[in-house]
């Protein structure tokens, strides 16, 4: 019962952290490229997590994946399979092999000058890409992005419009003046941000334009548990998921009244990672009231608005509602177990941090001189090869070192 507890945890937080932030439009507007690498210097026992991962992304569509333990880039949209030929995916594969080797000998170096034991687990995290504007078919760049962070702090950045790294926390100086001093690499990263980013993601906006075209229904569900912070009451939640285009109405109401938002916990509108949306609104309830109760969902998909309910006749158009273990919480089951699993995808580039330092896996530094010691250990990071998102060429290493 304590690991399903704790695995309900787990989801929960990591679900909520997502690095790409904002959502974006499937046809005009914004668009993003983003490629995240996570790596942890020690592996842990939880599913969903790997000593290494690698996640490409389009807005919110995940476009590849590559962990520890698959040892292989994967495409995660039909049309990334189709349209790239195999020795992209053979090539990409070597590409994230050499990437998950260099992350490890630098998580080795930052442990050592931190003069930490070898069972500590820190975090060493990549994050490059790209955003354009596109106004009728006309492509313009807005702008480019290249981090890097340790245990969740951001360490360097890169400012694509005067060519230079900056230094948030005066640890990182003496690394950015080793990088600077390298003008020609400085180059090539502008270069990339602004020029090679940009082509590959209007190519890949080409080859899924017609899914991202798509309009789907969303799929509601109305469940309930006992709740967590009153034994004697239940959590009831409404769950829509599936739906695009995002923009989506959904009421808790009560005798067909609406309940007051701030009465209602609501997760936001999250991406899926399959270009799909999915919402959650719950509120602790009276057991005994529970067939006062429904969920309304309205969505430009639908001819009319969802109604979910308890009813116990169980008429036409109406959904019966059970309690899921009315008597201890636990994981809410295939119903949403797919929606978990694609966001622990996503949420492990992005939230693994929060998750760590929770669990007390990487401490906090609070109270004590760690955090200055922490961020004086990124002297030790070497920038990562020379940003290509993935396009295979042979990939220079900056040395804080060497300054190769």
């Amino acid at each position: 019962m304590m690991k399903m507890m704790k695995m309900m945890k787990v989801m929960a937080t990591l679900s909520v952290f997502l690095v790409l932030g904002a959502l974006a439009p499937a046809l005009g507007g914004r668009h993003q490229l983003y490629y995240t690498y996570t790596a942890l210097s020690n592996p842990i026992e939880l599913p969903g997590i790997y000593e290494f991962t690698a996640l490409g992304m389009l807005d919110d569509r995940e476009l590849d994946y590559y962990t520890s333990k698959t040892q292989a880039k994967i495409p995660k949209q039909h049309w990334m399979r189709e349209k790239m030929p195999q020795d992209y995916w053979e090539k990409g594969t070597q590409s994230r092999k050499s990437k998950e080797q260099w992350f490890k000998v630098n998580v080795d170096i930052l442990m050592d000058r931190m003069g930490h034991n070898k069972s500590d687990l820190h975090v060493l995290q990549w994050r490059h890409g790209c955003e354009i504007e596109d106004t009728d078919g006309n492509i313009k760049f807005v702008s480019g992005v290249d981090e890097y962070s340790y245990d969740g702090s951001e360490f360097l950045s890169f400012d694509e419009e005067n060519s230079r790294w900056i230094a948030p926390v005066p640890a990182a100086v003496a690394t950015k003046r080793k990088w600077d001093e390298v003008p020609i690499l400085n180059q090539y990263t502008k270069g990339y941000l602004e020029k090679e980013c940009v082509d590959w993601l209007t190519k890949f906006m080409g080859y899924g334009k017609e899914e991202l075209r798509n309009k789907t229904p969303p799929d509601v569900h109305l469940f309930a548990k006992k709740s967590v912070t009153d034994p004697s009451k239940l959590t009831l939640t409404c769950l829509a998921t599936g739906f695009y285009p995002p923009d989506i109405e959904m009421r808790v109401r009560k005798l067909r009244t609406s309940l007051p938002e701030h009465l209602v916990a609501s997760s936001g509108v999250r991406p899926n990672g399959d270009g799909t949306y999915q919402l959650r609104k719950s509120v602790d309830i009276v057991e005994d009231d529970k067939a006062l109760y429904d969920c309304y969902v309205n969505h430009e998909t639908l001819l009319e608005p969802i109604i979910t309910f308890i009813d116990p006749n169980g008429s036409k158009g109406s959904k019966d509602i059970q309690c899921l273990d009315c008597t201890v919480p636990k994981l809410l089951g295939s119903i949403i177990g797919g929606v978990v699993g694609v966001l622990i995808t996503l949420a492990v580039v992005g939230g693994i941090i929060f998750f760590l330092i929770k669990t007390g896996r990487i401490s906090e530094y609070n109270g004590r001189n760690d955090r200055r010691v922490s961020m004086a250990a990124h002297h030790a990071y070497t920038v990562s090869e020379a940003q290509n998102s993935d396009q295979f060429k042979n990939e220079p290493r900056r040395s804080v070192e060497s300054g190769r």
